[in-house]
């Protein structure tokens, strides 16, 4: 299956239309026309709104039936590419073969499926052992559960509500297999490896892509191949591990892009921004904002080995994250770190419209910075309607990342397409689904301030489009040409209501 070389519209079924169908009414509302050619859909799975917003699935093979069936993702995928999670690490602590495990330990035909603590260490682990197991978040990965008669340390990575997957046992294959053919028959075009790096734990190594994780990728890949669907992997890491992920996977996240961007939009200093431009993989998904937070992790330095600098020194890091708590007003602090639960160690909870100072003018430029870097582009639902942080969804869960994963009322939906930054970029993404340069490679310049991304196509080799985006103003043009003809935009707002490439 091939995907199409088109935005993509990343959301959560209930928060963007209520559910399934209602998701398929908005992607498919004359407003919305030509912006997006595909869509991840985040977990519909039951529950969709478990202890991590459906990261949690309880039973992975089946869409909650509050928010729809299979037939109604099928329906989705006649007109969009679809993105579906595959959550290879963990299932939740309340699923029927967890719970059986509970009840008869050993016994249960269960058990194989689940890690504990003496599967990986079976003669015991010391403490340099355990020290070395890499965390995304603080403390051991383990939580002592009762299995039948016996107290036993469970592994759970994320949570104690997130029970990690045996994916070597015979149990748990069959189990990623089952997901697996669920989501090929429902036409999905690609899978999200979500925290596969976490998925192989192999004692006395960091248990975090090791040559372990990547023949597990390698084999899982081939089976989705068979089944026509491709493959996204899921990795927050250091810069070089992403550049070697690229390289072994059919995608891969830019993940330093968003932090980039951000550095380049504070500072006026393109700099690292135009480096990684220059060595990141090509096969990539390229976002600004996700469900999760803004990663920082991703331009830091090597975190197993802090000897190896990052894109950023640890200085500008500081500076960033300093940077985005002033542009939000403060509020990004109180939605990160020991600040709110689900504490990470590598994210800040903002939107990135508020990362901006929700000035519609740099936000327009950041999105058109993703937009020409190489890539399938993803763009966040809130990102797409240009949302700010929501305060009162963070006090009512206390959960950081919420801050960013607001409920839109069809009311809101209306009032937010209405808004000139979010018409523009929409024409924005319309220019980047329908200008034939985007298939090819980029040619990028600094001059001072001055950021120059050019795209050439190949299919159509005699197409052009050209970003050049003053980055101590936020002030971006855009011009291309093609067989076809050509177009110029001078300020990025004047994209509002532009529904087709426009030709002089």
């Amino acid at each position: 299956m091939t995907l199409r070389n088109q935005v993509q519209l990343i959301t959560y079924a209930d928060r963007l239309g209520g559910d399934l169908p209602g998701l398929a009414r908005v992607l498919r509302a004359p407003e919305l026309d030509g912006a997006f050619g595909g869509v991840h859909v985040l977990p519909f799975f039951t529950p969709f709104d478990g202890a991590d917003a459906g990261f949690d699935p309880v039973d992975h093979t089946a869409v909650d039936p509050r928010l729809g069936t299979w037939d109604d993702v099928r329906d989705i995928a006649t007109t969009h590419d679809v993105v579906v999670d595959l959550i290879v690490n963990h299932v939740s602590a309340d699923s029927a073969a967890f719970r059986d495990v509970q009840a008869n330990g050993e016994a249960s035909e269960s058990y194989p499926m689940f890690l504990t603590m003496s599967t990986v260490f079976p003669d015991g682990a010391t403490e340099e052992d355990l020290t070395r197991i890499y965390r995304p978040r603080p403390g051991l990965p383990f939580t002592p559960v009762r299995l039948g008669d016996r107290l036993r340390y469970v592994w759970t990575t994320f949570t104690p509500q997130q029970v990690d997957i045996d994916v070597r046992s015979e149990a748990g294959q069959a189990y990623l297999t089952s997901i697996l053919e669920a989501v090929a028959a429902a036409g999905v075009s690609l899978i999200r490896l979500d925290a596969v790096g976490y998925a192989l734990k192999t004692p006395g190594t960091t248990s975090f892509m090791t040559p372990e994780t990547f023949q597990f990728i390698e084999a899982f890949t081939a089976q989705a191949r068979e089944r026509g669907v491709d493959v996204l992997v899921e990795v927050h890491s250091y810069y070089r591990r992403q550049m070697e992920i690229g390289r072994s996977v059919d995608l891969v996240y830019d993940f330093a892009l968003p932090p980039l961007v951000l550095h380049a939009l504070y500072t006026a200093d393109g700099e690292a921004l135009v480096r990684w431009m220059g060595i990141r993989p090509p096969n990539a998904v390229t976002v600004l904002d996700t469900h999760d937070g803004i990663g920082v992790i991703d331009v830091g330095p090597d975190q197993s080995e802090p000897d190896r600098p990052g894109l950023l020194t640890p200085a500008q890091i500081d500076e960033l994250v300093e940077g985005i708590h002033h542009h939000t007003g403060g509020t990004s602090a109180e939605a990160t770190g020991a600040a709110a639960s689900n504490l990470d160690l590598y994210q800040v909870n903002s939107t990135f419209y508020d990362a901006l100072g929700r000035d519609d003018q740099r936000y327009l430029a950041a999105r058109a910075i993703q937009l020409f870097t190489p890539g399938i582009p993803q763009v966040y639902y809130v990102g797409a309607l240009a949302g700010g942080n929501d305060m009162d969804l963070l006090t009512r869960t206390g959960v950081g990342r919420d801050i960013n994963r607001h409920h839109y009322t069809p009311a809101e939906i209306s009032d937010a397409l209405e808004r000139p930054v979010v018409q523009a970029l929409l024409g924005l993404c319309r220019l980047r689904n329908h200008v034939p340069a985007f298939d090819g490679v980029l040619d990028v310049g600094l001059d001072g301030e001055t950021v120059t991304m050019r795209r050439r196509g190949v299919e159509v080799p005699d197409a052009e489009a050209t970003l050049v985006v003053d980055l101590a103003t936020g002030q971006a043009s855009i011009v291309w040409e093609h067989a076809g003809g050509s177009g110029r935009v001078e300020d990025l707002l004047s994209l509002s209501g532009y529904t087709t490439p426009r030709m002089s």
